[in-house]
């Protein structure tokens, strides 16, 4: 009997910062004046009035992207982006890499379960958990390159000839243009701005249900930042206006709370879970049945790996399954998926009236809907489909010059001549200033001031 053919083993992990803005998978690191970060949006910090005017105030984009390659013997390079900045990179080459060095790329379960039990002590939930999601996500995308066939080929197949899209952004009219086939927009006003602003929450959300009439769907982002009471309050005063979904009303861990706001509004879909975090943040959600649709983001909740593991859960209560943004990597799981009708694309232009890359000017050929959709023909590339723009290269910053800087010439030199001391110390001071610190430095200060 013949044996299986040896399968590539992970010879190698690199991890960059991608410098700047507009670049990665961190959405909210972008230019001032988006519409993501400078327009009205409620969110857990608009209780504190001087944290409203942007959301980069409170420090939204505070960690910023990071790019992840991992190489295999056979020389093939899967990659992949999400959010986490200097210290995503800090903990894969101090914790994770030694999980995949030599190891089976197609052994996805169990590096996951290796890296996620490995950090539960520190872990279990947030940027320890988004790191691993990148790490899979990469994994993926070398398994589909190894193989030569797109993630969705690997995951199960095609459910579907097309994906059809929803848009988040400021101005559903606009999305109805552009071909979604449904609008979803932020809530501007939060509880703590008392009956005036549920009154003005009340008014924005008509006034854009009366630009794309009564049949146009709508749905609204509450970005964690409601409570029990304003919920109810708000879904009742606005249910004349055909709201299709009230999403991420509360804060992820109150799940009673949700329990609460389906009791009193039972006719009314909640959704969400893009800040919950695997399968065991998600169990709860799920059993609970009070929500009609659950949302989570593959860059953030243990990746792919992790991501159907809960889609099957999801799927034994009929509960769909619709990712948070991601673009291409939610794309893939949308497409092989039966429990996953539609998908979410996350207006990255900064007026959010026209359809950008969701990672900005990364790559090359990032897939983005045209009139709404995407076809199985738009996805049917190796691995995820994406091609490293090399314009951006030159924004990756090697964590290794991050992490372990090169050393720096001796500060201690032979001590000159009484004469020569006047003439040398001012070129002295000049190169100092001027070597690998001084450029380190430079690095820095352009990645965390940009």
């Amino acid at each position: 009997m013949a044996s299986a053919r040896q399968f590539p083993t992970i010879k190698s992990v690199r991890s960059f910062v991608i410098s700047g803005v507009g670049s990665g998978g961190d959405y909210h690191n972008v230019e001032g004046g988006h519409w993501l970060i400078d327009s009205p949006i409620s969110t857990p910090c608009s209780q504190w009035e001087k944290y409203r005017s942007s959301r980069t105030s409170w420090g939204i984009n505070v960690l910023g992207s990071f790019f992840i390659e991992i190489e295999a013997t056979d020389g093939t390079v899967g990659f992949a982006t999400g959010f986490g900045g200097p210290p995503a990179c800090w903990l894969v080459h101090q914790h994770f890499e030694r999980f995949l060095i030599g190891a089976d790329p197609r052994d996805t379960n169990h590096l996951f379960e290796q890296m996620y039990r490995a950090s539960m002590f520190y872990g279990r939930k947030g940027l320890p958990v988004a790191v691993i999601s990148v790490i899979d996500l990469a994994l993926w995308d070398l398994l589909g390159k190894i193989r030569n066939e797109p993630v969705y080929k690997l995951i199960g197949g095609a459910t579907k000839e097309r994906i059809d899209f929803y848009c988040t952004g400021p101005e559903p009219t606009a999305a109805r243009a552009m071909g979604f086939w449904g609008a979803k927009v932020p809530l501007p006003y939060c509880p703590e701005e008392g009956h005036t602003g549920l009154k003005k929450n009340v008014e924005f959300l008509r006034k854009h249900r009366e630009s794309v009439g009564p049949d146009f769907p709508i749905m609204v982002d509450c970005y964690m930042s409601l409570n029990v009471s304003y919920t109810i309050e708000i879904v009742k005063q606005c249910l004349d206006l055909n709201i299709n979904w009230w999403e991420e009303c509360l804060s992820p861990d109150d799940t009673d709370g949700f329990a609460q706001i389906k009791r009193a509004h039972p006719t009314v879909k909640f959704t969400t879970g893009e800040h919950e975090y695997s399968r065991y943040g998600f169990r709860k959600l799920i059993e609970g049945r009070n929500l009609d649709i659950i949302q989570p983001d593959v860059m953030w909740l243990g990746g792919m790996t992790e991501l159907l593991k809960v889609a099957a859960m999801a799927s034994a209560y009929d509960i769909p399954v619709v990712p948070h943004a991601s673009g291409p990597y939610s794309y893939h799981f949308v497409l092989s998926q039966s429990n996953a009708p539609f998908q979410e694309y996350l207006a990255n232009s900064p007026d959010g009236k026209s359809v950008f890359p969701v990672f900005g000017d990364l790559f090359v050929d990032e897939p983005i809907p045209v009139k709404g959709y995407l076809t199985t023909a738009d996805l049917d590339r190796p691995g995820f489909g994406l091609t490293l723009n090399p314009a951006a290269r030159a924004k990756l910053i090697p964590s290794a010059y991050l992490l372990a800087p090169p050393p720096v010439k001796s500060l201690s030199q032979p001590a000159p001549a009484p004469s020569e001391v006047e003439s040398k110390n001012g070129s002295e001071e000049k190169e100092a200033s001027d070597g690998v610190v001084g450029e380190l430095v430079s690095k820095v200060q352009e990645l965390t001031t940009a």
